[in-house]
């Protein structure tokens, strides 16, 4: 096989390795598409992964071999990876939320061994069946998919609620159109970037605005409701001075939900938490069920695959120069790899 492994911050090596020995549990699939993730932008252009490792964790592709002890997929069987399984037992997963399983393992991405890769090793158990009628292309979506429906949830957003989107990457992009396909009453979105503000109105942004536009009161204002304040604010940059800002646009009674992963340390207002008593959640992965109810969508043709998807594939020659396209908002949609 033929992976991606990381050399250092924003370098890759193509480097080619003899196939892993198979357990009982254990499926060998062959890589068809691959998804860059934002986040893959952090572990391979900043380096935020150990070198040796290779990611990519929004696939799709085709059984190969299976282990003595797989009964549920085939040779030749259509895929998803799915999400890592939780033990079914702790009170979170009683509960219904599986992404704070007590046995969930760190986020560990230093010995990732992800899809940037010609094939995947994987237990059977992070696998789904590629339903009939769903296109590989848009298959690649379920899994960024999943985590927009769990900030959504998170967020209680509902058809009447008022939300602002900040950062129109690829969470964004899909919760906005999750929202519209919802009918929900009013979509902003805060994206400082030309190109991602045309993919947020195309995909199903009532309006969009620069985040400069934002009014942001002063720590001596706390009490202080902004004109045109909304519901819900999903935070999909990670980057601090939009997490202080969308503190600062919610009602009274609002919701913040922090989707986007960053390291920037935000400075909120603990006076503006607590006289409005606003809601500062975060989004880590997914509901129960979310990978199921994120294949229905696509299999439904519910949403603008055609306008977040970007056009075509690159190979894993490509991958360096498509993150830094990506990072650079040269281009706006998910960028599909085809190993």
């Amino acid at each position: 096989m033929t992976a991606a492994v990381l050399a250092g911050p924003g370098r890759v090596n193509l480097e080619t390795m003899p196939k892993p020995k198979l357990s009982e549990s254990d499926v060998w699939v062959e890589v068809d598409l691959c998804g860059i993730c934002g986040s893959d932008l952090h572990l391979i252009l900043e380096g935020w992964a150990a070198p040796g490792s290779w990611q990519g964790h929004e696939w799709v592709g085709t059984v190969v071999e299976v282990g003595s002890g797989v009964t549920e997929f085939l040779p030749g069987d259509r895929v998803v990876g799915g999400p890592v399984a939780s033990c079914g037992l702790c009170t979170h997963c009683k509960g219904a939320r599986p992404s704070l399983c007590d046995k969930r393992g760190a986020a560990d991405m230093d010995s990732m061994r992800g899809a940037f890769a010609t094939y995947k090793l994987t237990k059977s158990q992070h696998l789904l069946p590629l339903p009939a009628g769903v296109d590989e292309r848009a298959a690649a979506l379920t899994e960024p998919l999943a985590v927009a429906l769990h900030a959504l949830s998170q967020g209680r957003v509902s058809g009447e609620s008022r939300v602002l989107v900040l950062g129109a990457g690829p969470i964004g992009a899909l919760a906005i159109a999750v929202m519209a396909y919802m009918g929900v009453k009013s979509i902003v979105c805060a994206e400082p970037n030309e190109i991602r503000r045309k993919l947020a109105l195309s995909v199903g942004a009532h309006r969009v605005i620069d985040p400069s536009q934002l009014v942001v009161p002063s720590f001596a204002e706390p009490d202080r409701v902004v004109e045109d304040a909304v519901d819900v604010v999903l935070e999909c940059s990670g980057k601090a001075v939009a997490m202080e800002a969308g503190l600062a646009q919610l009602v009274r009674g609002g919701t913040l939900v922090l989707v986007g992963a960053g390291i920037e340390t935000p400075k909120l207002n603990p006076n503006r938490i607590l006289l409005n008593e606003l809601i500062v959640t975060g989004a880590y992965n997914h509901d129960e069920g979310g990978f199921v109810k994120a294949l229905e969508l696509l299999r439904r043709g519910c949403l603008p695959v055609e306008h977040l998807l970007e056009p075509g594939t690159v190979p894993l020659e490509s991958l360096i120069e498509a993150m830094r396209d990506l990072a650079s908002g040269q281009i706006a949609g998910k960028v599909l790899v085809k190993p």
